[in-house]
């Protein structure tokens, strides 16, 4: 793990852009007052870099809050996902163009593929998706997205990527944002994006809420003096992961963040990992592996 003592300590990605170690999630950050405010605080808090998608319905409430906080754009990480019924080449840069609208931007710090699928088009997928990246290497290429990547990819989507688009890809993905915490480890899937040099970021790092139940997880936050969601986050950390935690609740945003005080020793990270488990896979009942043969 790099010496992070902050949580806009950086890890830089393939293309030298330098991305905050910690981000805030919005995933179910409700598009209201209660939303806006939870951004807001989480921004007051020092939080630099935000992450939203097109299908978390609130990146203009981002917006707004982003606005209202003052903050310098060029002292902001903003990340957002394209969405399923948006891709191809033509849809995507559209759907882009909505995107930073909402956010009252015009570029895009990371844009990320939300989910390896495209509903209705099952016997061209490989167009569609191709269709899809090559609108992302012409906003990477123009400057106005300073990182592209997919989140939900695995191995064999990654290679579908890297290898059916041999001759139409130029830019691979530096990122890929996964459901990563210590009872969902995806070991394949993140052994691929090390030896390609691709981040990872953890999505539920907190094990969706369920890690607050786990005595074992309990017992080394006992042990550290810290709770339970700030030993998820260091598991992260110290893993090379990069996690975005979410909360609507300023002590639990600030709690989420403060991890850089302790380290987590061998033995205990030894027995996170053992928490490993094959029950708690990432579904998406349009997630049409067959596609990617």
């Amino acid at each position: 793990m790099m010496n992070f003592k902050d949580k806009n300590d950086a890890y830089v990605l393939s293309n030298g852009v330098r991305i905050p170690c910690i981000g805030y999630g919005t995933y179910k950050t409700p598009a209201d007052d209660t939303g806006k405010a939870a951004v807001l605080s989480a921004l007051s808090l020092g939080f630099r870099h935000i992450d939203t998608a097109t299908s978390y319905h609130n990146e203009e409430m981002v917006g707004q809050a982003i606005a209202e906080s003052g903050i310098p754009r060029s002292s902001l990480f903003i990340t957002s996902k394209l969405w399923n019924d948006d891709q191809g080449y033509e849809e995507t840069l559209a759907a882009f163009e909505r995107s930073c609208r909402w956010l009252g931007t015009d570029y895009l710090d990371l844009y990320l593929i939300h989910w390896p699928i495209c509903p209705g088009y099952q016997d061209n997928w490989h167009e569609r998706v191709w269709g899809t990246w090559k609108a992302f290497e012409k906003l990477y290429s123009d400057g106005v997205i300073r990182a592209i990547g997919v989140s939900n990819f695995l191995p064999h989507h990654l290679d579908a990527l890297a290898q059916k688009a041999t001759q139409k890809a130029n830019v691979l993905p530096m990122v890929d944002q996964l459901e990563l915490n210590p009872s969902y480890q995806q070991r394949g899937a993140v052994r691929y994006c090390q030896e390609h040099n691709i981040q990872l970021e953890a999505w539920a790092p907190l094990v969706r809420g369920k890690a607050f139940s786990n005595q074992q997880l309990k017992d080394i936050a006992d042990r550290q003096g810290k709770d339970v969601g700030q030993v998820c986050v260091r598991w992260s950390l110290q893993k090379g992961f990069l996690p975005l935690p979410k909360s609507i609740h300023p002590e639990r945003v600030k709690s989420n963040a403060e991890v850089f005080d302790f380290s987590l020793s061998d033995e205990e990270m030894a027995m996170l990992d053992a928490m490993n488990t094959t029950t708690e896979y990432t579904f998406h009942p349009d997630y049409c592996d067959e596609w990617f043969k």
